[in-house]
């Protein structure tokens, strides 16, 4: 469990490291070569930031610490940070979809964040809601947020260029239930412009931490 410890810390300070590019500091213009490199300098920065931890069955401690701190490291870095913490399906939902809303209209760099319980079925990805109620497979569909309409919404957004980092991938809290046959997330293909992270590799589970993040 401490490989995975490490490998969630590495993401963490990964998100916060990325945030740092787009810091509009005068050396960047040693690196910044081309005109398609200048405009994502200059171009607006939109984060959405989740962390989900009280869930009724199996809470986290860590996710909404972990999504305060990266929220925290992204509004200094120039982002117009929207930050849900123990979001639940109604909410989880609206937020993604006014997040990528705001993308396509104001073509902006986007970086979306998500810290909370995720489960894969049938090769799909869900976030998970922290009013989920989960007895059947049937129950994941309906009360998850699947990651697949984040993807489908960027790539109707069009904009610059987008980073998501999924620190999803705790133990299953529904470990009982009959016809998930695997841990972890399922691994997806990022759309165009698109840089797309976990907290591990696809079909792997990493522990929620001992410390506060």
């Amino acid at each position: 469990m401490r490989e995975f410890d490490l490998t969630r810390r590495r993401v963490l300070r990964g998100g916060i490291a990325t945030a740092s590019l787009f810091i509009p500091l005068p050396c960047a213009r040693v690196w910044a070569q081309s005109e398609g490199t200048m405009k994502l300098l200059r171009a607006p920065k939109v984060a959405l930031v989740l962390g989900n931890s009280k869930y009724r069955e199996a809470p986290l401690k860590n996710p909404a610490n972990d999504a305060k701190a990266i929220g925290e490291a992204l509004n200094a870095s120039g982002f117009d940070v929207t930050l849900r913490t123990d979001a639940g399906k109604a909410d989880l939902s609206a937020a993604v979809q006014a997040y990528v809303q705001a993308l396509a209209a104001k073509q902006a760099v986007g970086l979306f964040y998500y810290a909370g319980h995720g489960i894969q079925l049938a090769w799909r990805n869900y976030m998970l809601p922290v009013d989920a109620d989960v007895d059947t497979i049937a129950d994941i569909q309906k009360q998850g947020v699947d990651v697949n309409a984040l993807l489908e919404g960027l790539t109707k957004a069009a904009n610059p260029m987008n980073v998501i980092i999924l620190d999803a991938c705790r133990d299953n809290p529904f470990g009982n239930l009959k016809g998930v046959d695997h841990k972890g997330l399922s691994q997806m293909d990022a759309p165009t412009h698109t840089l797309l992270a976990y907290a591990t590799s696809p079909g792997n589970v990493a522990s929620d931490g001992d410390g506060a993040n």
